[in-house]
């Protein structure tokens, strides 16, 4: 395994973005009028592109959004990144880790390339991935379909089985399986049950990784 390619998602996996977007969301939608709990809004949005979320919302609510409604929400999410965001616990070291011994590795988000930068810089983590960015925009179909980590695979020149998947969302698990490639669930602020019964083997210390992925 410790020669495969390494596909890291990045909310939730490198960065710890997922409750400060939640917390936008949950805020936005009441002013919407829909009160959802953050805890609900993640079970229903985390691991999904935008795109797939709008029509969500816009599904439950039974009328569009207003035009400003996406600007609003990036303008408001991307201030509390600027103000907050941090890296996951642990995930320079792996990462140092992966990079000293030369492994293959990217990351494959379902955010935009432009969101997934400045994630990774504000973190301090963009040198580790360079221009090996890929994400779901553009593609026929978000999470939990495979389309995005066949396309990284692609793009990295590797076979599925070549491929290994480090991700904390239901959907990114459910992606990985179907694009035939293992998974390692990281379940510190995940439902490690419903992560394992899609396939995935779950982790909630990020020292453990490099011994799951045969670097250590």
């Amino acid at each position: 395994m410790s020669s495969d390619l390494i596909i890291f998602d990045c909310d939730g996996v490198l960065v710890d973005s997922e409750p400060i977007s939640n917390r936008v969301i949950v805020d936005l939608l009441a002013e919407a009028g829909w009160i959802l709990s953050e805890d609900d809004s993640q079970r229903r949005f985390r691991g999904r592109r935008m795109d797939d979320v709008i029509a969500q919302i816009e599904t439950h609510l039974g009328r569009p959004l207003p035009r400003d409604w996406l600007s609003q929400y990036e303008e408001r999410r991307n201030a509390a990144f600027r103000q907050s965001l941090k890296p996951i616990p642990g995930i320079a070291r792996v990462l140092a880790c992966v990079a000293e011994l030369n492994r293959p590795m990217c990351v494959a988000s379902s955010g935009s390339i432009a969101k997934t930068r400045m994630t990774l810089g504000l973190t301090g983590l963009a040198s580790f991935f360079g221009d090996r960015l890929y994400s779901s925009s553009g593609l026929a179909n978000g999470k939990p379909a495979p389309d995005l980590f066949l396309h990284a695979a692609a793009a990295m020149g590797f076979d599925p089985p070549q491929c290994v998947v480090i991700e904390d969302s239901l959907p990114g698990v459910q992606a990985a399986q179907a694009a035939g490639m293992r998974c390692f669930g990281y379940a510190a602020d995940s439902d490690s049950e419903a992560l394992k019964a899609c396939g995935a083997t779950c982790f909630t210390d990020m020292a453990a990784l490099p011994g799951l992925l045969g670097l250590a």
